[in-house]
């Protein structure tokens, strides 16, 4: 691997921002959309695939696969550098997309290669591959939600994934089971051994509330679980919506959200 080495400082408690310093010729790749500020001599370029220019990502097939494997994800097929053109020290900001927590994961000491969620990754060194990770049954993958497609950061660099909510990490001893809900997995070292397993006894699935499938790992390895995935944060959100603009939660007349959004319309 030959991944730029970058410095960082995180900014923020709930809504953070990353502050990376680049020295002359280094280079950041960030998601589109995730820049928050940069320095002057702070050239930004949109490329096709995921940042990573060497190896067997070199040359325009290997360009191709990179965006292709971005795609399944349900990213873009295009990725933001930002380089540092000038002769001194210049930062670059990247914010996080909602609350919660931004995770600094420097892939040289775990092991090259991190697995999480299809949108967690915010930024990462140049040289850093950004690839798909399959579930290995894809027939229970397909119904497990987010627990089917997780992307793989792979090189020996710095890497910034974002969270929801408060951050929980945990290593997991040889053997040792740990059952967490397929949206509130952040991301796990790749010596885990990842499952998706159906909830037990057809009563629960129905009416616990929670969803029908959860992740299972297994040890050994370091997972990072979220308090808050976005996707329940959006769902209580749309729940809270009035029913006559096509929510499914208050009624026009009920206080909260619903009235909120009334009182603009009127």
């Amino acid at each position: 691997m030959n991944n730029h080495e970058i410095d960082y400082k995180i900014f923020g408690h709930d809504m953070q921002y990353v502050q990376v310093e680049l020295d002359p010729q280094e280079t950041v790749v960030a998601e589109a959309g995730a820049l928050m500020m940069m320095d002057e001599a702070i050239h930004m370029e949109t490329i096709f695939g995921d940042g990573s220019q060497g190896g067997a990502q070199s040359g325009f097939m290997g360009k191709l696969l990179g965006a292709g494997k971005r795609l399944i994800t349900g990213e873009s097929l295009f990725m933001t550098t930002f380089t540092n053109v000038g002769s001194g020290k210049r930062h670059v900001y990247f914010a996080s997309p909602y609350p919660g927590k931004i995770i600094p994961m420097d892939l040289s000491q775990l092991n090259g290669k991190i697995i999480c969620q299809k949108d967690a990754f915010l930024a990462a060194a140049k040289g850093v591959s950004v690839g798909v990770e399959f579930q290995k049954k894809i027939g229970v993958g397909f119904f497990g939600g987010e627990g089917f497609i997780m992307q793989k950061l792979e090189g020996d660099g710095m890497a910034f994934v974002h969270a929801g909510g408060t951050i929980h990490e945990k290593i997991l001893q040889p053997g040792e089971v740990l059952r967490v809900d397929t949206g509130c997995l952040v991301a796990m070292t790749s010596s885990v051994d990842y499952n998706i397993e159906m909830v037990s006894g057809v009563k629960t699935a129905l009416f616990g509330g929670e969803g029908i499938f959860f992740a299972t790992l297994r040890g050994p390895g370091k997972v990072w679980i979220q308090s808050l995935p976005f996707s329940r944060l959006a769902s209580r959100v749309f729940a809270a919506a009035p029913v006559s603009k096509g929510g499914g939660g208050q009624s026009a007349g009920e206080g909260g959200i619903g009235g909120l959004f009334d009182l603009f319309n009127k």
